[in-house]
């Protein structure tokens, strides 16, 4: 822990930098490849929206003793030989003592077909009492996917709003908008990947990433806005100023990641692993994801987004060409000096200037400039200085020789004897 405080606190100083701005190409090919591939999955192979969206039948299993991950995988292992018509795919979960089957629309027979296999699989103390069936219209998913998205609207207007408001700039709506459209993409795309049923869960989950990575997302621009306002340095681009920002907030963005992703990947592991399909794993895979992406976007996609788009402002321009031209200077303080050529003009010699020349020379001057009449005379009182033509001031008291100094000094009397005839 010693040496990431210590790279923190050089990131933080500026002795240290990561350049997140300056590859702009990189990061921008690196986050088109991850929404293009999850798009291209959610093309190809499709969301598993579950029957709250869908619709279809559902059985509820009142067991003698409390139900098990045991007793789910069984049944829907006997489910799936049985080569039922429309059950091929059922999702089997645990809810306390019961067990909840899961499947598509079924016809009469086909629900008897499941029914005898469901008391045949697991102890049911009365098979007509103790197994319930449920037929779930899809009229009720429409609506929940609705709500949903006007949900996501208004959020996502909110939003923007209340960024154009707070930083009084709207391009940081816009960088910030873009950040959480990876996200979601990127979340998307790998539950298309994993199979998991779209649930309301899942929904409620792709919701709550919204604000986390949102959240991560501002406290980076405030940041930023702190160095191209506040704090700004002489001859600092905005981009480097944005660059150190994304700097100083990396540990507490890759902190607040790990300790938000711990507790959900242990939600994930055990709802998926130790209780196999369950209602928690939707909700968890969901955020797992989206928290992930959403650290990645709000230092990697947001801020470069965010210079991208003030770079076309002039004085964004103005402060880009002050920034390269310091940097030029400081790494060849001769780069103005123009080089000798042959065709270069010549230039008239210098006057004679004493105070510059006379030490370089010997105290000659040359025959051209010598002055033609001869210096005035000090005035009285004042005799003339040796060296460079001042005048010595009058002594304030006696002057004698001082054989130490090899010329004549003031002399000073003990303190005694001042004042004293």
């Amino acid at each position: 822990m010693g040496k990431f405080s210590r790279l923190g606190n050089e990131l933080y100083n500026g002795g240290r930098s990561i350049d997140f701005i300056g590859r702009k190409p990189l990061w921008y090919a690196i986050t088109a490849a991850l929404v293009g591939l999850a798009i291209g999955i959610v093309v190809v192979k499709g969301l598993n929206f579950g029957i709250e969206f869908t619709g279809g039948t559902q059985f509820r299993v009142a067991a003698t003793e409390p139900a098990t991950q045991e007793d789910a995988d069984a049944l829907r292992q006997a489910i799936d030989d049985a080569g039922i018509e429309g059950a091929g795919n059922a999702v089997v979960t645990t809810a306390g003592n019961s067990l909840l089957v899961q499947t598509e629309d079924l016809s009469p027979e086909a629900n008897e077909a499941v029914t005898s296999v469901i008391a045949e699989t697991v102890d049911v103390a009365d098979p007509v009492n103790d197994i319930s069936q449920d037929e779930i219209g899809a009229s009720w998913g429409q609506q929940v996917a609705e709500r949903a998205i006007i949900g996501v609207a208004v959020f996502l207007g909110l939003v923007m709003i209340f960024i154009w408001l707070y930083f009084r700039e709207w391009k940081m709506s816009i960088a910030a908008m873009v950040a959480l459209f990876h996200d979601i993409a990127i979340t998307v795309g790998v539950y298309a990947l994993s199979g998991f049923p779209v649930t309301p869960s899942a929904v409620t989950g792709l919701l709550a990433i919204l604000g986390f990575s949102l959240y991560d997302t501002v406290v980076v621009f405030d940041k930023v806005r702190e160095n191209t306002n506040e704090y700004r340095q002489p001859g600092q681009s905005y981009a480097d100023a944005a660059n150190l920002a994304v700097n100083q907030t990396l540990v507490r963005s890759i902190n607040t990641g790990i300790v938000a992703l711990i507790p959900i990947g242990a939600i994930l592991w055990v709802s998926t692993i130790q209780l196999g399909a369950s209602s928690l794993q939707d909700l968890a895979l969901s955020q797992f994801v989206g928290m992930a992406a959403g650290v990645y976007s709000s230092v990697f996609l947001a801020p470069r987004v965010l210079v991208h788009l003030k770079s076309n402002e002039t004085e964004i321009k103005l402060q880009e060409r002050r920034a390269k031209a310091r940097a030029r200077a400081a790494a060849d303080p001769y780069a103005s000096v123009p080089s000798f050529a042959d065709d270069m003009p010549v230039a008239d010699e210098p006057a004679w200037d004493p105070e510059r020349d006379e030490e370089l020379l010997g105290g000659e001057r040359p025959e051209d400039q010598r002055p033609t009449a001869p210096p005035a005379a000090p005035a009285a009182g004042h005799p003339e200085a040796s060296g460079r033509g001042r005048v010595v001031p009058p002594a304030k008291g006696e002057v004698r020789p001082s054989g130490a100094a090899g010329r004549v000094q003031p002399t000073r009397q003990t303190r005694s004897k001042r004042g004293k005839g």
